[in-house]
């Protein structure tokens, strides 16, 4: 009888996400748009930027110098500044992001091997931008004075480097971004989805039907947590579809490890999904608390900006963000092929995280009877 009752309320779930048509399109349209979206938009790169240059030289190679910055794929258009106020002008107004200065003595110095300065001067309020775009004309700067006559003459005496990206020889943005986005994506649609069961059935005024039926509160638990993780795994698996076939990114791990640890992951996330509903009374409420933890979790779990980076104090607060373990499970089974202790690893958290949020859930639950 018990499999029975837990039947009933999973399809009652299913039915209650899937029957209206217009709530089918919701849940599968927009996710599909925000992956071919956001795998293109959300991008950390620097390209098509506009510079200005003013080149106070006459001479070969600052000509040369302005054609290899011309020439690069970074750089979009340069606007060449006839004084100092139009470098100012352009830069308080956001035209360009950068300005470079060529000297007047910068052929004659770099021609006899002398020190060079070439002033850059970088818009500070798109700072992470900025950096790059430096980094950038520094390559090119260097690249030119190692072709000069006394850069050739110097040549033997120089350290050389060969960069190689392992997992992503090419920097592919994409093999970044999308598994990362497959991570995200399966958060804010399995949060949503739970946070909004209970909600649904208290302004439904069925949430107390519910709780004196004959089911028990682990049924009911189970009932409600079963649902959402169908979902995320449907969603989960077309994006792994889009990944492998749309977007050509590598899958080099065990598809097996990746939705072990997958269930475990949408486990957590129901379990959070499942607390909120609980402490919410409407699903406006609802929707609500599952974006005041989403963004932050966004934020603090690696997805952008390593965690390493945030303040020393703020680091805990990462360990009970399950997207912080789910994304190194997610990209290190497309990109690394990680083994499978890494993986246990990074999914016991996740069933801590999944036992916590649901043993407060019963709890909530539980007074609601008393």
């Amino acid at each position: 009888m018990g499999w029975t009752r837990l039947y009933a309320l999973i399809v009652k779930e299913l039915l209650a996400v899937l029957r209206d048509p217009k709530g089918r399109a919701i849940l599968i349209g927009p996710p599909i748009v925000q992956l071919l979206v956001f795998s293109y938009a959300a991008t950390l790169e620097v390209r098509n930027v506009d510079v200005m240059i003013l080149n106070r030289d006459s001479g070969h190679w600052g000509q040369e110098l302005i054609e290899r910055i011309d020439g690069a794929p970074t750089f979009r258009h340069i606007e060449i500044a006839a004084d100092q106020g139009e470098v100012q002008v352009a830069i308080d107004n956001q035209a360009v992001i950068a300005a470079i200065e060529i000297g007047p003595d910068f052929s004659r110095n770099i021609e006899a091997g002398a020190p060079v300065d070439l002033q850059v001067i970088l818009d500070g309020r798109r700072s992470n931008a900025s950096q790059i775009v430096a980094g950038y004309l520094q390559q090119i700067s260097a690249a030119l004075a190692a072709e000069t006559p006394a850069g050739m003459r110097a040549g033997p005496a120089m350290v050389s480097t060969m960069p190689r990206n392992w997992f992503n020889p090419n920097l592919t943005y994409q093999w970044f971004m999308v598994p990362n986005l497959i991570a995200s994506i399966a958060l804010l649609i399995g949060l949503i989805v739970t946070a909004l069961s209970i909600a649904r059935e208290r302004e439904l005024g069925t949430f107390d039907q519910l709780m004196v039926s004959p089911l028990r509160l682990h049924e009911i638990l189970i009932g409600k947590l079963i649902p959402p993780m169908m979902i995320g795994l449907f969603h989960i698996t077309v994006y792994i579809l889009a990944a492998v076939f749309l977007f050509e990114v590598p899958l080099r791990g065990s598809l097996l490890l990746l939705y072990g640890s997958a269930i475990f992951y949408l486990g957590s996330v129901a379990g959070l999904g499942l607390f909120i509903s609980a402490l919410s009374m409407t699903q406006q409420q609802a929707i609500l608390g599952a974006f005041l933890f989403m963004v932050p979790a966004m934020l603090l779990s690696g997805f952008a900006t390593p965690i390493e980076n945030m303040p020393g104090w703020l680091q805990p607060i990462t360990f009970i963000n399950p997207l912080r373990y789910f994304l190194v499970i997610v990209k290190g089974v497309f990109l690394k092929d990680i083994p499978l202790s890494e993986v246990i690893n990074q999914t016991i958290p996740l069933a801590l995280i999944a036992t916590a949020t649901l043993s407060a859930a019963a709890w909530l639950f539980r007074r609601r009877l008393e």
